[in-house]
């Protein structure tokens, strides 16, 4: 096997098996109704025996290896948006790298593994501004080990911020790409499909990003902060997930389990 296209991450052989979208309030007040939903203070997910703790920011930690992973980050979107005519504020790659670098710091990770699509196409090396470039490649240095995983918008990640490559990599019961496969793929944990989830709670909807799982699989929620989302509950789903997932839905202050039954389409 080609050791660019598939990893194994450090310690992963010693593996026991053991930006927000438009809502219909206002973020403290979707707060206020997640919170009548059941509590989960740890957050902590079991994906193929495997735990992650489901971050606020996006991220989730694997709580046996350290290993931070992220999802979607589209570095320079909003650049590549203006270059075709639709004008953005050019401040995406800067507001993701602050709640990245924000993220790392609180949960001290000992790797970060990009989960593909971290750059939104192979230009953005050539727009990001210097500022954001060196900050990302300090990101990349100030943790012992950073893997980018190959995207569909970003198949050969500029080196020149550091960081190894490959196309999938495994961190013990779990296989790490970047798009999910279709049918049964125990221990995947993929991105690329921005998973979201609508509930309506005392009569209010709301729609937020969210981890979707069934306990043997997990789809990523895109960091990015320019990323929309695809609603769990559209038919897209069914080649991912037997039934519908749960959906870990991102709050201002924790993350929500929430049943697939509860959930409600757009």
């Amino acid at each position: 096997m080609n050791p660019r296209t598939h990893a194994r991450l450090p310690g992963a052989a010693t593996h026991s098996g053991g930006a927000l979208l438009p809502v219909h309030a206002s973020c403290a007040y979707v707060d206020t109704m997640l919170q009548t939903l059941p509590p989960r203070p740890d957050a902590v997910m079991t994906v193929n025996g495997a735990r992650l703790a489901a971050d606020i920011s996006g991220a989730a930690l694997e709580l046996e290896t350290g290993a931070l992973l992220v999802a979607d980050l589209h570095f320079e979107k909003g650049s590549a948006y203006a270059a075709k005519g639709r004008f953005l504020p050019p401040y995406d790659t800067r507001a993701t790298l602050k709640t990245l670098a924000d993220t790392i710091t609180r949960l001290k990770p000992a790797r970060v593994v990009a989960l593909g699509d971290s750059f939104h196409d192979l230009g953005a090396d050539g727009r990001i501004h210097g500022d954001d470039a060196r900050m990302l490649a300090a990101l990349v240095a100030s943790v012992e080990d950073w893997l980018w995983i190959e995207g569909n918008h970003d198949p050969e990640p500029p080196a020149r911020f550091g960081g190894r490559t490959a196309h999938e990599a495994q961190l013990g019961p779990l296989t790490l790409r970047h798009e999910p496969q279709s049918g049964g793929q125990a221990g995947e944990v993929a991105g690329h499909l921005h998973p979201c989830a609508r509930v309506t709670v005392r009569g209010r909807a709301m729609r937020r990003r969210c981890f979707a799982t069934d306990g043997t699989r997990l789809v990523m929620p895109a960091f990015g902060a320019f990323t929309g989302g695809l609603n769990v509950c559209d038919t897209a789903w069914a080649e991912i997930f037997a039934e519908r997932p749960t959906a870990w839905m991102i709050g201002r202050e924790r993350v929500y389990p929430v049943a697939g039954a509860k959930l409600s389409g757009d």
